[in-house]
């Protein structure tokens, strides 16, 4: 016999293989698609919790350690425009643009994480973040990254890019035990998200990326330089004049205890510390906790309306 005809019925058989394999990835997908949870309720109604909320409150009854969720729903309209501003430059400067994924990030991620030899740089979008923060927590498997971008699409399909951020803005994680740009505002700076100015709104825009590592009261040189390189950013893209960018200079560095160091330091470090308590609110006494947020509610029940807010806890936004 041949080689061709046996070379042809292996070239058929792997053929047969991959199609079939398609097929059942398509499959799979479809199936994923269909129990993954549907976020058309999400367009009139905040979630009564999320995922990572309750991934909190797991490994806090772990640890033996009481949870007390800060969180206070407001609108968009109630968060400063100078911290919405600032947290869109700072974690997805195309939101506005894409349909959930920014391709040239995620390309320039692979990039840099190939270059160090690990995985060193995220590329995840808001809408990715807002998906995992909801429906999933940070478990790091390639299954829950099928989830999370399956997710990304219902909720890019679903809601507009306005109603995304006032879901990620009140549900993001803004320390230990903190959720939310009110709650975060209040916590770290005592004053409500409406009222923070543009030094404010970058501070607490720069802290996303490890929220749980920063400690204000002995602010790390990652911090400090990637506050000011986004204040510079916000200037060099006309969102601050000139004038407001040397008094937010002025502001942050008052903030953050001094200049950014020259060298810089622009990651976060790799081990997550202990918590530590956030300084207190102006005014108030030394080592007193932080003024109490409305509690996430427990699974269930929806949050606690806003003054602003609706019947039910609805959201004008």
């Amino acid at each position: 016999m041949s080689a061709a005809p046996k070379v042809r019925r292996i070239a058929l058989r792997l053929a047969q293989v991959l199609l079939l394999s398609v097929a059942a990835a398509v499959a799979g997908l479809g199936v994923l698609w269909l129990t993954l949870p549907d976020p058309r309720a999400l367009a009139t109604r905040n979630p009564a919790t999320t995922a990572l909320i309750e991934q909190r409150r797991a490994e806090a009854a772990r640890a033996h350690r009481r949870f007390r969720p800060q969180q206070t729903w407001v609108p968009l309209a109630r968060i400063s425009p100078r911290l919405v501003e600032a947290v869109v430059a700072s974690e997805d400067a195309k939101f506005r643009e894409h349909g959930g994924f920014d391709w040239s990030a995620l390309w320039e991620a692979a990039r840099h994480d190939l270059a160090r030899g690990r995985y060193a740089r995220g590329a995840s979008t808001i809408t990715q973040q807002l998906a995992k923060n909801l429906y999933l927590g940070t478990e790091k498997s390639l299954l829950r990254k099928v989830k999370e971008a399956l997710l990304t699409v219902k909720l890019e399909r679903t809601l507009d890019k306005r109603r995304i951020l006032a879901l990620y803005l009140n549900v993001v994680e803004w320390g230990d035990g903190t959720f939310g740009a009110e709650a975060g505002a209040r916590r770290y700076l005592g004053v409500p998200a409406a009222a923070l100015d543009s030094a404010q709104a970058v501070l607490l825009a720069s802290m996303l990326p490890a929220p749980r590592r920063v400690d204000l009261a002995h602010p790390s040189p990652w911090l400090r330089v990637r506050a000011t390189h986004l204040l510079e950013r916000l200037h060099d893209e006309h969102q601050l004049g000139d004038e407001g960018y040397l008094s937010a200079r002025a502001a942050l560095a008052r903030l953050l205890g001094g200049p950014a160091p020259a060298d810089e330091e622009a990651e976060p470090p790799e081990e997550e510390p202990v918590a530590t308590p956030a300084p207190s609110a102006p005014g108030a006494a030394p080592g007193a906790e932080p003024t109490e947020e409305k509690a996430a509610p427990p699974p269930g029940q929806g949050p606690p309306p806003g003054p602003d807010e609706g019947p039910q806890g609805r959201l004008r936004d």
